[in-house]
């Protein structure tokens, strides 16, 4: 059925919800909602779902068993297909603060990734790269290793670009690092979106960071300085820097529901982008795997770091997705359902400068879409209006 029409209780169109009506997919991409059935089309009843748009995940590591560092195309592509199966429909691969060659390389494979792809393709799209580190400082590492950090450097980004053939279109630094500024700068007239964390930065170094053009802080709360009342550190930067995006992880243990309420209430839930930071334990049983180069143990949905003398310590990362991450926001009661559905699909989108390819559901655009229950679990995934199974 290459062109039909969706009858649903709510669709999450551009700029309003609209209850009840008809969707048109006119080969693979969107047509018009109408309120009145349309002449002539075949009609999916989907009862009382959801229809939203797909969601777009932009810090994401890996899933089902396979990461972005292991600079394997087809590993990339295995995991888009797995996240597809879970709501996720857009992504943008992630590195990791590791030696300048291997980003490269896996920069390069990422590129490779796509290529590989045919029309029949019905994995999440790879709508770009997110360059985590390795410009980031010790105090606040999390799981990235402190060997492989280094000062901002254009030259390196350049590099990594035309390995990428320009599908970067977001880096992290820490603030406090010498060349922030002329970095965040220059990233900014080439059209690639700077964020900040990782980071012992003052909040007068998160302003200056993103009065030279960085627009995103990096999974906020966590790996950066907290906000206190005689120092706002770089938390307090994402609350009070307007322009500005906060990437926040929803599982309930990176981040805890009272604080998430905070930030979305200071920032607006319209400058809070759902991510997952997942990593390659996603949709995987419990165990131990790496990131990186550095041991992890899964249990339940986090991952945490294996010291060396086994005993495991601090969040490494997460295990689950943007979907996950939006149904609890809801069950939390920290947004509508129609406000963390945009938080993340068109949210996520804009703060990676990914708008104008995803995140909605607009005329003439693929036809990316979730099918969601009234508790907003995922009930069936679309891309190109073809159902991946």
């Amino acid at each position: 059925m290459s062109t039909y029409a969706l009858k649903a209780a709510r669709f999450v169109l551009p700029g309003s919800l609209a209850f009840g009506g008809y969707l048109e997919i006119n080969e693979g991409t969107f047509g018009a909602w109408t309120p009145e059935r349309p002449d002539g089309l075949d009609v999916v009843d989907l009862g009382d779902a959801w229809v939203a748009p797909g969601y777009v995940d932009t810090h994401v590591h890996g899933f089902a068993g396979h990461d972005v560092m292991d600079c394997d195309p087809d590993g990339v592509n295995e995991a888009s297909l797995a996240l597809a199966r879970r709501g996720t429909t857009s992504w943008v691969p992630t590195t990791l603060t590791q030696p300048a060659g291997e980003i490269e390389a896996a920069c390069a494979s990422v590129w490779e990734a796509d290529q590989r792809r045919d029309d029949d393709f019905l994995g999440a799209r790879i709508e770009g790269i997110f360059l985590e580190g390795p410009f980031f400082t010790e105090k606040h590492m999390g799981a990235q290793n402190p060997a492989n950090m280094l000062d901002p450097s254009v030259e390196l980004f350049d590099r990594w670009q035309e390995a990428a053939h320009g599908l970067i279109c977001k880096s992290s630094l820490a603030p406090e690092r010498a060349g922030s500024a002329v970095y965040c700068a220059a990233l900014r007239d080439r059209g690639v979106v700077t964020a900040l964390g990782h980071s012992a930065a003052t909040c007068a170094e998160g302003r200056a960071a993103v009065a030279a053009g960085a627009t995103v802080f990096v999974h906020t709360y966590n790996a950066m300085e907290g906000l206190h009342h005689r120092e706002g550190g770089l938390v307090g930067c994402a609350m009070s820097t307007t322009g500005t995006y906060s990437e926040l992880i929803c599982d309930g243990h990176h981040v805890l529901p009272e604080a998430i309420r905070a930030l979305v209430s200071a920032k607006g839930w319209e400058h809070v982008a759902v991510i997952s930071d997942c990593l390659r334990c996603g949709g995987m049983p419990d165990g131990d795997y790496y990131l990186g180069d550095l041991p992890i143990r899964l249990k339940g949905e986090t991952a945490r770091l294996i010291a060396e003398d086994g005993t495991v310590g601090n969040l490494a990362g997460a295990a689950t997705t943007v979907a996950s991450g939006v149904k609890n926001l809801v069950d939390w009661g920290v947004a509508t359902a129609e406000q963390a559905i945009r938080m993340g699909t068109e949210v996520a989108a804009a703060s990676c400068g990914i708008d104008d390819i995803c995140g909605s559901m607009l005329l003439g655009r693929a036809a990316d879409f979730n099918v969601l229950n009234p508790d907003l679990t995922v009930a069936a995934t679309y891309v190109s209006g073809l159902l991946v199974i």
